[in-house]
């Protein structure tokens, strides 16, 4: 084993040190609005511990965190949205990756360099053609239209990712499936979904994330208080200024983190191993 020197080694400790902090003080300033019950709008000066501990903000936003709309709906509007724009993205995804994997056809590159451009133009550049269509068929203002919006941000990543997934198993492996008889809807369920589905879970996990915390665009789609979602709702809040006290905005940011948290527990070392290291244990 390589052996670092003293100064090496502090440095590298020093500067660990400094990225721990830079993500750990935004999440306590959060966490110490959410529990401080002495603001009344906007905190006036820095402190580490609030001054007065209170939970009164928590019970406030999950009654009713946006004008005179329930948490409840706030909740299943945002899993409704993020959840199917998830399944969307990663059906209409797969289909698209299997094919640009294992098939040569006229046409491919450009289909590919074409759905990798669309993954670097910023997500506002389909603003005005997705309002247009969103219009004409009439949905724009539900929260089908969110759906569809966030599907489509989100597919570009999923095929990329979805594709060198497909591209990694031997086609071997489906030959031999052929030869025992299986034919090609059997082969791709039985045998070539399954050695993908880390790639396909990390691919939905990012593609629900993006959905439920988008809310700039969301607000092109919405007309209806019913209809927004708590990522819009935060927004709001911020928008608001001094309408509310900030401790209702931290403490509806850390309840809004809980979904985001616990799906990170329980796919943390899918995502780790596929993202950092591109490889299953």
């Amino acid at each position: 084993m390589r052996k670092i020197s003293f100064f090496r080694q502090l440095g590298t400790q020093i500067l660990l040190a400094c990225i721990g902090l830079f993500v750990i003080l935004p999440i306590w300033a959060t966490m110490r609005l959410a529990f401080d019950g002495s603001l009344k709008s906007r905190p006036t000066e820095f402190r580490f511990f609030p001054k007065e501990w209170s939970t009164t903000a928590f019970m406030q936003v999950l009654e009713k965190p946006y004008q005179s709309v329930d948490f409840e709906v706030l909740l299943k509007n945002s899993l409704t949205v993020s959840l199917s724009a998830a399944f969307i993205a990663i059906i209409l995804g797969m289909s698209l990756a299997y094919a640009f994997a294992r098939f040569r056809f006229p046409g491919r590159q450009f289909g590919l360099f074409a759905i990798l451009l669309t993954a670097f133009l910023p997500p506002v550049a389909f603003m005005t053609p997705l309002y247009i269509l969103l219009t004409m068929l009439k949905i724009r203002t539900t929260l089908m239209a969110l759906v569809i919006v966030y599907a489509a941000f989100g597919m570009p990543f999923c095929i990329w990712n979805m594709r060198a997934a497909f591209q990694s198993i031997p086609k071997e492996v489906e030959e031999a499936a052929f030869l025992d008889g299986a034919g090609d809807f059997k082969t791709f369920l039985y045998i070539t979904l399954p050695l993908a589905m880390p790639s396909i879970v990390v691919a939905g996990l990012i593609s629900f994330l993006m959905a439920y915390s988008e809310f700039a665009i969301g607000w092109l789609f919405v007309e209806k208080a019913d209809t927004v979602t708590l990522a819009m709702s935060i927004y709001a809040m911020v928008q608001s200024g001094n309408a509310q006290p900030w401790s209702y905005l931290g403490s509806l940011a850390i309840i809004m983190s809980i979904p985001v948290v616990i799906l990170f527990i329980l796919f943390q070392r899918t995502l780790l191993e596929r993202l950092m290291f591109g490889e299953t244990a």
